[in-house]
Order: structure tokens, then C-alpha cells, then sequence
């Protein structure tokens, strides 16, 4: 019997808190990139081409962060089963591979120093890497690593949320060591706060899904079959 949205729902609490998070980020994000104009951008343009790139990034990106959400949502993914293949190569060819190569160029010329540059193109190769394994496993039909390694690109998808999560808490950690730790340099706080989010945005997500993983794993009854369905 096919399940109610209220009982699908409770059978994956994540899916509403994600939902809110993403709703939220929407309303935060995008009003000032709307009239594509660099003087309202949250993040100082460094080259000529950082605010084009940006503004590509976050279109992209929100194409990617929707139609993500939709491909990781069981009860969407069971009832839509077709709208779900061509949602996940709308994800793939037209947000996740666009953003990520416009995120590339704005990575490499982050304001926010050079441990939160390496982080970005870190960031962005595993991204990369992880949704076009997880699209090759699906024409491959290998169902269950296609969604294992998709909800890996999902996590760092996502991860532009949670880096906005950490921001606030270091400043609140560290602007009272601005004068002890960073020797009064206004720079150098917001840099080592920029450098830790950037890291931590990522990281602790995809940890989580790989513990999430392992966990799935470690429970499944021996000679489990495999999905034959993403």
C-alpha cells in the first residue's frame, strides 16, 4: 500500500528541517543578487569576473539545491519515479556541473583568504567527482551505489547552508579574542572565521552521511538485494 506524505514523512524526519533550512536560505540569499548588482553583493568582488561567476554559482547552485532535495526525498522519489530521472539530470547537467565550475572560479579568489581558497576547490572537486560517479552508476544501473554516492553530492550540495550556520557562532567565539589571538587585525579574525566555516561547512555534512551510510550498511541483512530502483 502506498504510503500517505504524513507517514513518508515520519519515516524520514529529515526531510522537513531540510526543507525549512532551504526555504530559509532562499529568502536570505538571493533578494540581492536579483537586480545583478555588484554594490549588493554579500561577498567583496575580487577580479573583474568574480561577481559574473558568483551570480552563476548561486543560479546554478539553486537548481541544484531543489532539484536535489526532490531526488533525495523517498516519498517523491517512489511516487515520481519517471519525474525523478529527469529531475536528476536537471541536478547533474543543469546545476551541480554549471555551479561548480562557476564556484571553481570564485573559489580560487575567495576573499576570505587562502585556507578558505583550498577548502572551496577541495569543496568543488568532490562535488564534482561525487555527482558524476553517482549519474554514471545509474546508466550503469547500479541503483544502490547511484543513490549512496548522489546523497554524498546532496550533503555537499547543501553545505552552503550549513557554512552559514558556523559563521555566526565562530564570530560569536572569537570577536572577544580580537585584540589577544589576532593582535587587534580585523583581517585576520574574519579570515581564520571564513578559512574554519568553509571547512567545517562540508566536512561535518559529509561525515554525517558517511556515518549515516555505514550505519545503513552494518544493519542490512546479509544477502540483502540490491534496489532496482533509484
Amino acid at each position: 500500500m502506498p504510503q500517505t506524505l504524513s507517514q513518508a514523512t515520519k519515516r524520514a524526519p529529515w526531510v522537513v528541517p531540510v526543507a525549512a533550512a532551504i526555504i530559509a536560505f532562499l529568502v536570505y540569499a538571493l533578494p540581492p543578487y536579483l537586480g545583478l548588482r555588484p554594490d549588493m553583493s554579500r561577498v567583496p568582488a575580487t577580479t573583474s569576473w568574480h561577481y559574473p561567476a558568483l551570480v552563476a554559482h548561486i543560479g546554478f547552485g539553486l537548481i541544484a539545491m531543489i532539484t536535489g532535495f526532490l531526488q533525495c526525498w523517498p516519498w517523491f522519489r517512489n511516487r515520481h519515479l519517471a519525474l525523478h530521472r529527469k529531475l536528476g539530470r536537471v541536478y547533474v547537467f543543469g546545476g551541480v556541473l554549471p555551479a561548480a565550475t562557476a564556484g571553481l572560479l570564485v573559489g580560487i579568489t575567495s576573499p576570505f583568504g587562502p585556507v578558505a581558497r583550498f577548502s572551496h576547490v577541495v569543496l568543488v572537486t568532490l562535488w564534482f567527482t561525487s555527482t558524476v560517479i553517482g549519474y554514471r552508476k545509474a546508466r550503469q544501473r547500479d541503483f544502490r551505489a547511484h543513490r549512496e554516492w548522489m546523497i554524498r553530492s546532496f550533503a555537499l550540495t547543501f553545505s552552503t547552508i550549513t557554512n552559514r550556520i558556523w559563521s555566526p557562532l565562530l564570530v560569536l567565539l572569537f570577536e572577544p579574542q580580537l585584540d589577544t589571538t589576532f593582535g587587534g587585525s580585523e583581517l585576520a579574525m574574519f579570515q581564520a572565521i571564513g578559512g574554519l566555516s568553509s571547512w567545517l561547512g562540508w566536512t561535518v555534512p559529509l561525515l554525517v552521511v558517511e556515518w549515516v551510510l555505514l550505519r545503513k550498511k552494518r544493519r542490512a541483512p546479509r544477502g540483502a538485494p540490491v534496489e532496482s530502483a533509484a
